[in-house]
C-alpha cells in the first residue's frame, strides 16, 4: 500500500525508471567515484554504449593489484579480443551502460562471471564497448577475487570459462 501522499500509478515503468545511464563501481575505496564523468562521458557523446574504466592504460596505485591480477586480466582481454573482437584493455567492474541497454542483455551471472558476461553479450548484440583509462587505488581491505586462493581460483573458472560456453556453446541471444 502506498504511504501517505504517493498514489499507485497505473502507467508502465521501463524496468530501468527513469535512470538512462547505469554506473558500477567497488565500494572498497579503489575505484573514484570522483571518475564518473570520464566513464560516461563516451556514452553521453554517442560514441560507446559501454564504458569500461582501465586500470591498465590509467595510473595504478602502487600495491593496488596483485601480479597474479594484472597477468589474468591481460589474458582474458586477450581472449575478448581473440573471440568476440573487443578492443578494451582492462576487464574492471568501474563501467557505465545505458540502463536500456544493460534490460537488454539478460544478465544471468551475480558472482564472479558479471563483468565477464557483460563485455560478452554487448559484443554479441552489436554494442560499442570502450575502455577509458582511470586512477585505481589501492582498496581497503582484502579483495575477494585476487587476495584469496579460493576467489582467484573462481574468478580464473568464470573468466575463462564463460567466453568459451558463450562462443561454442550458448545460442546467440
Amino acid at each position: 500500500m502506498p504511504g501517505p501522499g504517493l498514489r499507485r500509478s497505473r502507467r508502465r515503468r521501463s524496468p530501468a525508471g527513469r535512470a538512462d545511464i547505469i554506473v558500477f563501481l567497488d565500494g572498497d575505496y579503489s575505484d573514484d567515484p570522483g571518475q564518473l564523468a570520464m566513464i560516461v562521458e563516451p556514452i553521453l557523446e554517442g560514441s560507446a554504449d559501454l564504458v569500461i574504466g582501465s586500470r591498465i592504460a590509467g595510473v595504478m596505485e602502487k600495491g593496488a593489484m596483485p601480479l597474479h591480477g594484472r597477468l589474468g586480466n591481460r589474458f582474458i582481454v586477450g581472449l575478448l579480443r581473440l573471440l568476440y573482437g573487443v578492443a578494451i584493455t582492462d576487464l574492471g567492474s568501474f563501467r557505465a551502460i545505458r540502463a536500456e541497454s544493460l534490460f537488454q542483455l539478460g544478465m544471468e551471472q551475480m558472482t564472479y562471471g558479471w563483468p565477464m558476461e557483460m563485455v560478452i553479450k554487448a559484443a554479441r548484440r552489436g554494442l560499442r564497448v570502450q575502455s577509458v583509462p582511470i586512477r585505481y587505488r589501492k582498496r581497503l581491505g582484502q579483495s575477494k577475487v585476487t587476495g584469496t586462493w579460493r576467489g582467484t581460483i573462481l574468478a580464473t573458472y568464470y573468466l575463462v570459462l564463460l567466453p568459451l560456453w558463450y562462443f561454442f556453446g550458448r545460442k546467440r541471444s
